[in-house]
């Protein structure tokens, strides 16, 4: 997602979501790069008035896990939107590209055949200095954005 276009929607539309039930599944693996992705989801949720004790959150060791967390947060909660957050920093083998394929594939099947839409807030970066302009860095935070679109899946 791209922050160069976005239609705009009001404070006061997003507000119509204040009452809609969020769920977020985050990957354990590369914790400072999360905690800065949950952090500005957090923050784009209490800006429209949605408290962060009401948002059901499930923690999986890594991003590929980010699936089978997303197919059980479905099962155990009646959600309107789910974001699965991860982060995958290019290494030196192949690691990267079959996980950060696998994952998109897997949410994106999810997508298919699930009941809530699930916001892919997976950053798959060189290195970690993008991972942090990314996160809260001179590029935003995804975070925030993927927070955002899923409010927007909840009032189309």
């Amino acid at each position: 997602m791209s922050s160069h276009y976005k239609p705009s929607y009001s404070i006061e539309v997003l507000k119509q979501s204040s009452n809609k039930k969020f769920g977020i599944v985050s990957s354990e693996w590369n914790s400072e790069i999360i905690e800065r992705l949950l952090n500005g989801a957090y923050e784009f949720f209490s800006k429209i008035d949605i408290n962060k004790d009401s948002i059901q959150h499930y923690s999986v060791p890594g991003s590929f896990e980010l699936i089978s967390g997303c197919v059980k947060m479905q099962s155990d909660h009646d959600l309107d939107a789910i974001i699965a957050i991860g982060s995958i920093i290019q290494g030196e083998t192949k690691h990267f590209d079959f996980i950060s394929q696998s994952v998109c594939n897997g949410i994106k099947d999810l997508n298919i055949v699930g009941n809530c839409p699930i916001i892919l807030c997976l950053l798959t970066d060189n290195d970690y200095q993008q991972a942090l302009d990314r996160s809260g860095g001179k590029h935003g935070n995804k975070g925030y954005d993927c927070a955002e679109a899923a409010v927007k899946m909840t009032l189309i």
